[in-house]
């Protein structure tokens, strides 16, 4: 605290935040987030408020991570005026609930997510898992390889989606960065014929392959599902799977495969094998055999964001980044005057 009696945070921007940090080190900062939450750390699924006029969404979700000592919130708009998004990362001491940071976080979310997807296949793959399809080529496509790829020993991708141009530039991309082969192909069937894991990273509303192709043992994580009216898998994939939610609570709002699945009779509400903090924490069992299909639906939580940002934000603090701010205690703002 400031003689002033207000407590200096940092702002980064998100440029500063970009290249701080690599793939496997968000992935080791999300499993470990994961376990808190598997041993009890508070979190809440997203509130969604949408907006007609002019249209868009304003949307939020916030964790406690205690053994990582922060917490904080992550918020976005999408749409209205501006026809853009633009997302806001706040992060607290989890010890002392003072800010320590405010962080322009467009940048780090394609890595958060792709690490949040890496540590489901972790959880969930067969170990020997040596081939993946991935439905999607944007930046969250990019992300979710890129993460993938340092928590199995893959020989092969398959990348499909509808635009022959993105798809095929994509592999070409990824050729150059990643060790396996990437190849494109010309449908989402191809894709997943054969594969031991199956990412789909889009922003459907519809399935986006048919469940009855995926051969046993087939792990399958799935993040582009978090509102009910959007579904990347189909009921058949939901029914066949160990269903492994990031947190259990999105199956009542947001987790759009699993509620229709629900709603067309293929599964009952007790459908949910665990949570993924149960399986990294130990609390429950991840993949029994070598037949089970699972499937880890990462719809998005502040628990992966909050286990990033801090690492980030220790990071950028080691190297001189960031801007002061300063903000006022209740104790000496609330005043009434």
């Amino acid at each position: 605290m400031s003689d002033d009696g207000t407590v200096e945070a940092l702002f980064f921007q998100s440029d500063e935040l970009a290249d701080l940090a690599t793939p496997p080190e968000y992935v080791e900062a999300v499993r470990d987030g994961y376990r808190q939450r598997g041993e009890g750390a508070p979190a809440e699924p997203r509130t969604k408020l949408l907006n007609g006029d002019p249209p868009g969404f304003f949307t939020g979700y916030l964790a406690v991570l205690p053994d990582t000592g922060a917490m904080g919130t992550y918020t976005y708009g999408a749409g209205f005026g501006a026809q853009d998004a633009h997302f806001m990362l706040s992060l607290f001491d989890a010890e002392s609930g003072e800010p320590l940071a405010l962080m322009d976080g467009a940048s780090m979310n394609p890595f958060k997510t792709g690490a949040a997807g890496a540590v489901g296949v972790d959880a969930l793959a067969r170990r020997d898992a040596s081939s993946l399809a991935l439905i999607g080529s944007g930046a969250q496509a990019r992300g979710q390889l890129r993460a993938a790829v340092t928590v199995r020993d893959l020989d092969r991708v398959d990348v499909y989606s509808p635009t022959k141009d993105n798809r095929e530039s994509f592999a070409a991309e990824m050729n150059e960065r990643l060790d396996p082969t990437v190849a494109a192909v010309a449908s989402s069937a191809a894709a997943i014929e054969g594969a031991d894991i199956v990412i789909t990273a889009t922003k459907a509303t519809e399935p986006v392959f048919d469940g009855d192709l995926l051969e046993d043992g087939t792990h399958v994580t799935a993040m582009g599902q978090y509102d009910r009216d959007k579904r990347e898998v189909d009921a058949t994939t939901v029914s066949r799977a160990k269903y492994v939610p990031d947190l259990r609570a999105r199956t009542e709002t947001d987790a759009g495969a699993f509620i229709q699945a629900v709603e067309d009779g293929a599964i009952g509400e007790d459908h949910v094998h665990a949570e993924l903090g149960e399986v990294v924490a130990g609390e429950a069992p991840g993949r029994e055999s070598q037949d089970d299909v699972t499937l880890f639906d990462s719809g998005g939580t502040a628990i992966e964001t909050v286990a990033s940002a801090h690492m980030l934000y220790e990071k950028a603090v080691e190297k001189d980044l960031g801007e002061p701010l300063s903000f006022a205690r209740a104790s000496e703002a609330l005043t009434g005057r």
